[in-house]
This record gives C-alpha cells, structure tokens and sequence, in this order.
C-alpha cells in the first residue's frame, strides 16, 4: 500500500526558495510593502526627533511648511509632521491589534465550524451571520454614552469584535473542502484530538491564505479606525491619523486654507491601506503558481 504523505509537512528547501524568488521579482508586492515599511518606520522612529509632544504649542499659529515645521502648524501652533508620525504608531497600533483579533476570532469559528460540521456548523454560522448584520456603528454609539474615556484599545477591541464574520465564512469554506482529504482522515483514524488535527494538518496547508487574509484585516482596522476618528468616535486622547481629519474639519482648516493640516493624514491613510491592498494581490500570485509573472 503506498504511503501517503501528510501535506501538513514542512516546504522543501527548495519550494522556499522558489517562493522569495517569486516574491522578490514581484513588483506590486515588493512595493507595497516598501511603502507600508517606510510608514512604519517613521511611525516608530520618528517620535524620537522631536523634544515636544504632538499636541504642544510650539510654533506660531497656521504657520506654512517650513525647514522649521515641515509640515507646517495648525491654528493652534502644534507641529502637524509631530503629529502625523505619532499618529502613524496609533494607526499602526490599532490596525495590528484589531486585525489579530478579528483574525483569531475568524479562525477559531472558521476552523470549528467547518471542522465540525452539523448543529456545531448551525450554530456558529448564526452567531456569525448576526454580527455580520448587526449595526456597528449603533451599537458604538450606545458604547460612548456610557464610557467617559476611550483609549486605542478599547477601539481596537470593538473592530476585532465586530468585522470577522467574513474572514470566518472563507476560512469555514477552505475548511470544509480539507476535511475530508486523506491526511485529515489518517490524523483522525490515528486517534488525534480535533484541536489538534486542525492546529497540525488543516492551518498549515491553509497558512498562505490565512496571511492574505490578516493584510486583508489589517487595512479593515486601519480604514474603519480612521472613520471612527473622523466622525469622533474614536480615542479621547493621543492623536492619530483620523484624530487628526477630524481636528482639521472641526477647526475649518479647509476654509483656512491649511492643506497642510489635512493632506498628509488623508495621504498617509489613503497610502497605507492601498499599499496593503497591493501587497495582498502580490502575495497571491507569489503563493499562486498559476498567477506567478515568469
């Protein structure tokens, strides 16, 4: 009888190297995420220049880019670029953290569900087609009534909560089609509990589209904290990229003329989560042989 090999093991060598050689000839993937490094690095790099926190009164008032504030100052007189590359760390912040929330949560639902199957399968697939109609920016608005201080992660929390039903249908879907494959059938004839089986030989032959699927929720967090900043729903201190749209508006900067307070926040925003986007597509041609530029 001919053995069959799990495909839970581990790539060759040289199936590794085939694929950075992919990614590193892939032209969307290698420049968004030089794009999302660059952010990045600002974001945590960049507070370290300055001797003044984002929200001090350091210049004079509505003052243009200079060599001084190169991103000019608000009505105010606080540096804009101090504030946009704080504001880059809780942008980053709150994207990672939602996204690794929302991810975790999709992959537990998704996993069991499409594991399990049967009344377990009904009973997630409900709970997940609630969440999925259920009107989020309602039920923030209830949230503010009663907390008098919102911090990034109760932000953070709220968008992990509320945007992983989707990631939870594909990941239930991807499961339900590697169940009934051979090495599954062998892990389970073999006595391995469930946790186990989908830990050891379903996730690692889903590991590609689970990394796809994180960038995907990454950028979700990054857009719909930004909204919620924007519309003020977002954190009560610190400032970010959205905090800083809706300052802008609030204090008729556009009516000012003072392109320089809401442009970069806008670019910044626009910028992280298409490169993103990009990085996403060039990830799937490189883990797709059929999509892979020669």
């Amino acid at each position: 009888m001919t053995e069959v090999m799990p495909q839970s093991q581990p790539q060759p060598p040289t199936a590794r190297r085939e694929a950075l050689h992919f990614a590193l000839r892939n032209r969307k993937l290698v420049v968004g995420t030089v794009i999302v490094a660059v952010f990045l690095v600002a974001g945590l790099a960049g507070p370290l220049l300055f001797d003044h926190g984002p929200n001090d009164y350091v210049g004079p008032p509505m003052a243009a880019p200079s060599g001084k504030f190169w991103f000019g100052t608000t009505t105010f007189g606080q540096d804009v670029f101090a504030q946009f590359v704080y504001g880059l760390r809780s942008t980053f912040l709150v994207g990672v953290l939602g996204g690794v929330l929302a991810a975790v949560v999709g992959m537990v639902v998704g996993f069991v569900a499409g594991y399990r199957g049967g009344w377990v399968d009904e009973l997630l697939n409900m709970l997940t087609n609630i969440v999925l109609v259920l009107p989020a920016l309602v039920v923030l608005l209830i949230i503010n009534a009663y907390l008098g201080v919102r911090s990034i992660g109760v932000q953070a929390l709220f968008i992990g909560l509320t945007s992983w039903p989707w990631a939870a249908r594909a990941i239930r879907a991807q499961t339900f089609s590697l169940r009934s494959r051979e090495f599954v059938d062998l892990a389970r004839l073999s006595g391995v509990r469930t946790p186990k089986i989908i830990l050891r030989e379903i996730a690692p032959n889903m590991s590609s589209y689970l990394f796809l699927t994180f960038i995907l929720l990454f950028g979700s967090a990054i857009l719909i904290a930004a909204s919620l900043d924007f519309i003020g729903l977002g954190p009560t201190e610190g400032v970010s990229l959205g905090l800083m749209l809706n300052n802008a508006a609030r204090w008729s900067a556009l009516q000012l003329g003072l392109w320089w307070w809401f442009i970069p926040p806008g670019a910044g925003i626009t910028a992280i989560v298409g490169a993103l986007y990009v990085m996403n597509v060039g990830l799937d041609e490189v883990f797709n042989p059929k999509l892979r530029e020669m």
